[in-house]
């Protein structure tokens, strides 16, 4: 298993990750006794980093992961997330809460959840407007010197934000959508700060949300309860543009002899070794998959060809509907 850095001079994890989300919500049907056996697996493979947050479910998705991981904690570096507040009785809806007295009330709902003492790195989902970011992180810092939490991230935070917050303590991770369709922490400043500041880049949803595995061919592929049903990027005229992009991305990685969501991983891990990618997935075979982009070497030639056909702000829509977008700390 490769291994990068997290943060500077932090610990040793995978540069594969495995997003847990997907096993539990958002994504429509799922089977917990199929995510159990993935995740197991991903360890049994080398994997150890495992992503989820108090959210997905809301909550269900750590109970998950604490059962997958029984037994065999050690082999684990598991990261999880506060700060996205759901309403039970309006599934749809979504807050943003960063006060101190909610840090520490989801880090210990959170440690119940996932039957650990220690959660290895605690990132705030999403960014409060409402909390400067020094009392939030001051919060998550305690939770360091209490021995609750080894590492902090920040997830959809942007290079100034990250920089007040690295006043208040080390922040080994930020977590922001990263891949061939989403080049905004290029863009925006981001992954520039991360470098300046030692952070890790952790890019989720790595395969845009799986249109870039090239198995997604219409709207009517997705469930009635898949959220990507109202993805603008999933939507009308963008899904037909993003479709023929990912078609290049087909072709490529025909050349290259891979698949093409293994071509979009290798992509991802060829910005840096300071660049970690947590693709999510329900099944073996699809980790499978993924873990074989390590093998996969792009050349400098191969990744000019690959941006050729994939500039950045190539994908047609917004990465998120309205109100989630608003959350985005850009």
């Amino acid at each position: 298993m490769e291994m990068r850095t997290l943060g500077r001079n932090g610990p040793q994890v995978s540069a594969l990750g495995l997003g847990c989300m997907g096993m539990s919500d958002f994504y429509g049907a799922h089977d917990d006794a199929e995510s159990i056996a993935t995740i197991v697996h991903a360890l049994d493979r080398g994997l150890t980093l495992l992503d989820t947050a108090d959210m997905y479910g809301p909550h269900t998705n750590e109970v998950l992961v604490g059962r997958a991981i029984k037994g065999r904690r050690e082999q684990a570096f598991i990261a999880t997330k506060f700060g996205i507040v759901r309403d039970p009785a309006n599934p749809s809806a979504r807050g943003v809460n960063g006060r101190p007295d909610y840090v520490r009330a989801s880090c210990e709902g959170s440690l119940k959840r996932l039957g650990t003492e220690t959660i290895d790195l605690y990132y705030q989902h999403r960014v409060d407007p409402s909390v400067p970011i020094e009392e939030t992180v001051g919060a998550m810092a305690d939770l360091v010197k209490a021995g609750k939490v080894r590492y902090l991230g920040l997830s959809e935070a942007s290079g100034q934000t990250l920089t007040r917050a690295c006043t208040v303590h080390p922040i080994a991770a930020l977590q922001s959508e990263f891949s061939l369709w989403t080049r905004d922490p290029e863009q925006n400043g981001m992954l520039a700060a991360c470098r300046r500041l030692g952070v890790s880049l952790v890019a989720y949803s790595p395969l845009g949300r799986g249109f870039l595995t090239g198995a997604i061919r219409s709207p009517d592929d997705f469930e009635a309860d898949d959220f990507r049903r109202h993805n603008p990027r999933f939507q009308g005229e963008n899904f037909a543009r993003n479709l023929a992009l990912v078609d290049e991305v087909r072709k490529l990685a025909a050349d290259k002899g891979c698949s093409p969501a293994q071509l979009a991983l290798a992509w991802v891990l060829a910005q840096g070794e300071d660049v970690l990618a947590i693709p999510g997935t329900r099944h073996r075979s699809r980790l499978d998959e993924n873990l074989g982009a390590l093998d996969v070497k792009l050349s400098t030639t191969e990744r000019a060809a690959i941006d050729a056909v994939f500039p950045p702000h190539a994908a047609a829509g917004d990465r998120y509907a309205g109100p989630s977008m608003q959350m985005v700390n850009a």
